[in-house]
């Protein structure tokens, strides 16, 4: 790369570094104070969690989270954890982390709600078991790209072998950074994932408003990519989009633990909605052990809500939103076990979305410097949550400056790996561009007749 790339960079980083420091340190949303830590997770509520459980709760499904590092101990999460395997190659192993990412993500697939007296944080799916795999993915240190690329597929692998039915992946890098033979390994590895009968869920990416670049490894052909939808399931503005974009959950003011001091957090991102999804799969998998994950992912496309442009599936949303209820207690049939239901759309490795489709928006050619988003620590009722700096789940802010810089520092010549988690939201005012046309051998899946989340 050039002088100019590099010093152009240099300059990015140093404004998002200091951007960070203006949106994150001085300013925190308190909880609502009449409200429990279950009571704000309202996505629970719109999803008719509490009528889904007397269905399941995911008993019997194993999900992997390939992530930072996890709080073993967090109390709505004791019990939850499997032994796990540390790929990072950083100190501490497994149970340690750079931030709290991990640990909102395995909360809101699986959490107990067993913290604040029995009042704290419940995931979708809170009789599943987590298989926790720590990655580097920039918390911990700086880290190649194919590193990152090298640890997810070493995770997934391990995750196959310990027969986990569904593997999440809230983690991306631009799809400018990685070595296309880096990038082909990994999809090899996710194709081996899908042929053993492995749903791989993974994040699309939060970078809509900068550029919509592709993402790895959620843009890889084999993994269903998820995007993120507001209370109104309307599409965040940070949701990126495209072919790759599968299907749709909830995604704005999240809670779940974390590792702040008050345990729990505010978030919102396409990390989350993948969580969810990755939730909802192991709770028509729990109830219909007997499917193939072709079954489970075609019975959440035909269930999920209708995109409200009126389409069978659109570059934001995918298919529609996940609505679990209706998987459970109105799947449908679930078609073919060894025929995907959907066909391969999602870019190849060395392609920009529009080599996918008509007009997506293009892909940016370097690495952006990217700051983290503002997560809020929330408490007890009682309790004013005090704000910190954060880098992905973790507190009011777990540190943000080491993601930013790690996603950036040039060591011999080498480009670092941006790892996209969590960014910053405004409304979105777009259209969504069209897509093409499906290979004459598709068939498309039922499109339900409503929107929201469940009825």
């Amino acid at each position: 790369m050039g002088r100019t790339n590099a010093r152009a960079r240099w300059r990015a980083a140093a404004a998002a570094l200091l951007a960070a420091g203006v949106v994150v340190g001085p300013v925190a949303t308190p909880a609502v104070a009449e409200d429990t830590i279950r009571q704000q997770q309202w996505h629970l509520d719109a999803m008719h969690a509490p009528e889904m459980w007397k269905v399941s709760k995911g008993q019997g499904i194993t999900v992997a989270v390939i992530d930072g590092g996890f709080k073993l101990d967090h109390p709505d999460l004791e019990g939850q954890f499997l032994p796990g395997k540390d790929f990072s190659g950083s100190p501490g192993g497994v149970g340690s982390f750079g931030d709290g990412h991990g640990t909102g993500i395995a909360s809101l697939i699986a959490g107990t709600g067993k913290g604040m007296g029995g009042t704290g944080a419940q995931g979708l799916a809170p009789s599943v078991k987590i298989l926790p795999l720590k990655i580097n993915n920039g918390s911990v240190g700086p880290l190649l790209s194919s590193e990152f690329l090298g640890q997810i597929g070493q995770a997934i692998n391990y995750a196959v072998d310990q027969g986990a039915k569904v593997i999440n992946i809230s983690q991306g890098m631009e799809a400018a950074l990685p070595l296309p033979d880096d990038v082909a390994k990994l999809k090899s590895i996710v194709a081996a994932a899908r042929a053993r009968g492995v749903l791989i869920v993974a994040s699309v990416g939060n970078e809509a408003q900068k550029g919509n670049p592709v993402e790895y490894p959620g843009a890889l052909p084999g993994i269903v990519g998820v995007g993120a939808v507001d209370r109104d399931v309307i599409t965040t503005a940070e949701s990126e989009q495209g072919p790759q974009v599968l299907l749709a959950a909830p995604g704005m003011d999240m809670i779940a633990a974390c590792t702040s001091p008050t345990g729990y957090c505010k978030s919102h991102g396409t990390s989350d909605s993948s969580a969810l999804v990755s939730a909802a799969a192991a709770l028509v998998w729990s109830a219909h052990k007997e499917w193939t994950e072709n079954q489970v992912l075609r019975v959440l496309i035909n269930t999920a809500g209708k995109p409200s442009d009126g389409s069978v599936r659109n570059n934001d949303v995918g298919y529609g939103a996940v609505r679990p209820r209706i998987a459970l207690t109105d799947p449908g049939d679930p078609g073919p076990a060894d025929v995907s239901p959907v066909p391969v759309t999602n870019p190849s490795p060395s392609a920009s979305p529009s080599a996918s489709a008509s007009s997506s928006a293009p892909t940016s050619s370097a690495p952006t410097p990217v700051a983290s988003p503002t997560e809020v620590a929330v408490g007890p009722p009682s309790s004013q949550p005090k704000a910190e700096a954060s880098s992905g789940s973790g507190g009011s802010a777990v540190p943000i400056v080491g993601a930013v810089v790690a996603g950036l520092v040039l060591v011999a010549g080498v480009v670092f790996a941006v790892v996209r988690r969590r960014k910053s939201v405004v409304r979105p005012e777009a259209g969504i561009p069209p897509i093409p046309p499906p290979p004459p051998s598709y068939e498309p899946p039922v499109a339900p007749k409503d929107n929201p989340y469940a009825k």
